[in-house]
């Protein structure tokens, strides 16, 4: 499956943005879907992720609250809308798939999960 994220780009602290992440090809196939960011300089971490069915949710401690992920299976799209922006979330943000599979549950954090990755979305939030 191919992705393709959008929707970033300049907010103040306290706005908000909302990502989308287009997938394409194989998508009929069942898939699990994440966001990751990497600051400059920093490594990627996991935003948030959500499974086939948009059943299971998990998000970075850090983030609950303030995030919500989403998506739409008739729109082969996924969504994380960002509130209440802090400076420190300015980061290229990353969607990425994996197809779905045993242990997704202990997994979902992990980079190395995720075997599609889309181009990523830059996000800057001014103070």
């Amino acid at each position: 499956v191919q992705l393709q994220a959008s929707g970033g780009g300049l907010a103040q602290a306290g706005g908000s943005l909302r990502l989308s992440c287009a997938a394409s090809g194989r998508t009929s196939s069942s898939y699990n879907m994440a966001w990751f960011r990497q600051a400059p300089g920093k490594e990627r971490e996991f935003v948030a992720a959500i499974s086939w069915g948009g059943g299971r949710t998990y998000f970075a401690d850090s983030l609950k609250g303030r995030f919500t992920i989403s998506r739409d299976n008739a729109k082969n799209t996924m969504y994380l809308q960002m509130n209440n922006l802090k400076p420190e979330d300015t980061a290229v943000y990353y969607c990425a798939a994996t197809y779905i599979g045993p242990d997704y549950g202990g997994t979902y954090y992990r980079p190395s999960t995720y075997n599609n990755w889309g181009q990523g979305t830059q996000v800057t939030v001014s103070s």
